[in-house]
């Protein structure tokens, strides 16, 4: 393991991030905040940090911002409203600056157009172009040790291209903050192509397909919210195509979203799960799973409903759901996909042959832990070998760190439904920032 003594340091940041999606938006904007508070008050300091991300620019699920796809949580859950009101990195900061106030006070809705929140996502990104390095992809995490042999900041080493190549940059920070992200998750033995797709880059492949392509058919794997949504989109695209859906399930389930389980996002919700046994954070996994995990908003359900049902009476069925049944086989050749469909109640398999395939089988979150190389030896683990991580989102590590390695994701066994979501972006940023301030101050007053 590579160490880096500080005699012949470079500037320390008070915090690194890697990753710039919304969870690190939301702490930088933050962190511009405190920094504004410590500019009104002499006696205080105001935070420095850079964040890296390997994207050129901000993008979020590009490849889903279906055209007429909402968001599933209200835009008061936006990346500072919930941890302070006033402040003017709000979506309603965002519509008033875009001159939309009024239009969206009158569609009288919770759920914006899932692009719109998108361009609000990009809009708050933009106003902190000085926090980040695009076009930066970190490579590996170092640990700097202090006089006594300690570690007590990092070293995150990222690629850059530049106008003679490639670079490493090096960023030296105080404190660590991981947002990974999602990955896309594949069945096992699965394997992206040509024709074979994840819902991720969904409209990127189907720009890739042309303006005047006219597909045949398409299979749809999966029974969440983006595997409903990627079916109606490519029934309503292609009106000359077959649109297969294919799901163990009898059919779409709806998603929970009644007032009382929606307390499960609220970040008291959090200090409840923190605190349970395992028993008991499986227990509410199980009960609350419904609010999250492979379901469908019930107003796509019904419109799909309508929309087959449409069909049926006119005699122009094209939108087919394959219900009870999995995928067992996929081949891919030059002119379509052939999978083996399996109905699971009688076992029969048949072909189902499709030019295009898209799973929408969901994500898991990128391993948090990958990039610290030998630093991950300092990291606790709980009984099942998952990281172990405090109620202020940083992992617990032996005595021989002290810098802060904090994680945005990554956290669902200890903290919850809402680890991977935005409900609680910005809550959880201020609680970071004052988990890093608390202990700044307290190494300061040792």
């Amino acid at each position: 393991m590579t160490t880096t003594r500080t005699t012949d340091a470079p500037p320390v940041h008070d915090l690194a991030g890697i990753g710039f999606g919304p969870s690190n938006v939301a702490l930088a904007i933050a962190l511009r905040e405190r920094r504004e508070q410590a500019a009104a008050d002499p006696g205080r300091t105001a935070p420095t940090a850079v964040f890296h991300e390997r994207q050129q620019e901000f993008g979020w699920h590009r490849g889903m911002l279906l055209d007429d796809a909402t968001m599933q949580v209200s835009f008061l859950k936006d990346l500072v409203t919930t941890r302070n009101p006033a402040s003017d990195f709000s979506f309603l900061s965002y519509l008033h600056q875009a001159g939309r106030l009024h239009d969206f006070i009158n569609h009288k809705t919770l759920f914006p157009l899932r692009s719109e929140f998108h361009d609000y996502l990009a809009w708050c990104a933009g106003r902190l172009s000085d926090s980040v390095r695009y076009g930066s992809e970190v490579i590996g995490v170092e640990p700097v040790r202090d006089a006594a042999g300690r570690i007590s900041a990092v070293d995150v080493l990222a690629r850059e291209a530049g106008p003679g190549g490639e670079r490493t940059h090096r960023t030296r920070a105080r404190n660590l903050v991981i947002a990974p992200g999602l990955s896309p998750r594949l069945p096992e033995g699965v394997r992206l192509g040509e024709r074979v797709w994840h819902n991720e880059y969904l409209l990127h492949r189907l720009e890739a397909l042309g303006e005047g392509a006219a597909p045949r058919s398409f299979a749809v794997v999966g029974a969440g919210q983006s595997a409903a949504e990627v079916a109606d989109h490519l029934y309503r695209r292609f009106p000359g195509a077959e649109v297969n859906a294919v799901f163990s399930r009898y059919g779409y389930s709806p998603s929970d979203d009644s007032q009382f389980a929606n307390r499960i996002f609220d970040p008291e919700a959090v200090d409840a799960f923190y605190d349970a046994s395992d028993e008991t954070k499986a227990q509410i996994m199980g009960y609350h799973g419904n609010t999250n995990y492979s379901v469908v908003d019930p107003d796509l359900i019904e419109s799909m409903y309508r929309a087959v049902y449409q069909d049926r009476v006119l005699g122009t069925e094209r939108l087919h759901m394959h219900k009870l049944s999995r995928v067992t086989g996929v081949e891919e050749d030059a002119d379509g996909v052939t999978l083996t469909v399996e109905h699971l109640p009688s076992g029969k398999q048949r072909p189902l042959r499709a030019d295009y395939v898209v799973y929408a089988t969901g994500y898991h979150p990128a391993a948090p832990l990958s990039l610290l190389g030998g630093l991950a030896e300092h990291v606790a683990t709980d009984a099942r070998g998952r990281h172990a991580v405090g109620r202020d989102y940083r992992l617990i590590t032996d005595d021989e760190v002290t810098c802060g390695i904090y994680l945005q994701g990554g956290t669902e066994h200890t903290h919850g439904i809402s680890s991977s979501l935005l409900s609680n972006v910005a809550v959880r940023a201020g609680e970071i920032l004052d988990s890093v301030g608390a202990r700044t101050a307290g190494a300061a007053a040792a």
